[in-house]
């Protein structure tokens, strides 16, 4: 595609409805249950969109519905001003190929089977853009893996021989092959340390400032998302209840959720008068 004009991507009135399992009668479908409901925000080129919520507030489910992983029944989604719903199938392609989604989880994302370079040059394979001289995809391999802070050497083990962290930089490499135009980071430092999470926050910025990707940064991890992103857009059962500008959010949150979320982030260093004012609370 040629280089956006318009805001990268543009969501209004996003809304997206599955079938509730639990509350299926015998012999008749599932009642459906919404999971989003009129979610709206503007992506722009280079940007940084942090999306807040605490567990079951849909925000796994936003970013399947943004990749189209889970159509959307409700709203548009446009890319550089370009309704989605309306791509034919080549077109389609072209835009999964400009929005990638890293999962959560990085060890069921990986093929347990497949050795690394596989892994990460197998995008590059499907849609037949290895270079010449590359028929295996070890080269390409090689210079994604250097590309996210892994040693080329890597590419010949298999994701069970990798730690957590270093799986997830994995996933990101293979998402960056086709050298999208924005990335969707789904709870990618769930489960990690504290080190490994400032080492994978730290190549996402990094990514961003040397090569201009937007950037979609999903998290419970409010002190995570404030160290990365320009604008906030918090999750609540499905609905935003808060969104603008990070630096105005996290200083002066309009609403009740929003100032609960920051008063459970952690003190940066221990009170010492916590323990008297509880005493003579």
């Amino acid at each position: 595609m040629s280089a956006p004009t318009e805001s990268l991507l543009q969501v209004r009135g996003l809304g997206l409805s599955l079938p509730d399992m639990a509350k299926k009668p015998f012999f008749a479908p599932a009642p459906m249950k919404r999971i989003l409901r009129d979610i709206s925000f503007t992506l722009e080129a280079g940007g940084t969109l942090g999306v807040i919520g605490e567990s079951g507030s849909g925000k796994s489910t936003l970013a399947r519905a943004l990749t189209m992983l889970m159509p959307p029944q409700d709203g548009t989604i446009a890319f550089q001003g370009r309704a989605v719903r309306d791509f034919d199938a080549a077109a389609m392609v072209d835009y999964r190929t400009q929005v990638q989604l890293v999962f959560q989880d990085p060890m069921s994302a990986l093929n347990p089977r497949r050795r690394v370079r596989d892994i990460v040059s197998q995008p590059l394979r499907a849609l037949g853009r290895l270079e010449r001289g590359d028929s295996d995809g070890a080269r390409a391999a090689a210079q994604l893996l250097e590309r996210v802070g892994l040693s080329a050497q890597l590419g010949e083990r298999y994701p069970h021989a990798l730690s957590g962290g270093q799986r997830q930089r994995v996933g990101i490499a293979r998402a960056l092959a086709l050298r999208p135009l924005a990335l969707i980071a789904d709870e990618v430092t769930s489960g990690l340390d504290v080190s490994a999470q400032a080492r994978i926050v730290a190549l996402l910025e990094e990514l961003r400032r040397d090569s201009g990707l937007a950037l979609v940064f999903i998290s419970h991890d409010l002190s995570l998302v404030r160290s990365l992103c320009d604008q906030v857009l918090i999750l609540r059962q499905g609905e935003v209840v808060e969104q603008g500008d990070a630096a105005t959010i996290f200083a002066q949150p309009s609403h009740a959720y929003t100032r609960e979320l920051l008063d459970a982030i952690p003190l940066p260093e221990p009170d010492p008068g916590w323990l008297e004012r509880e005493v003579a609370a």
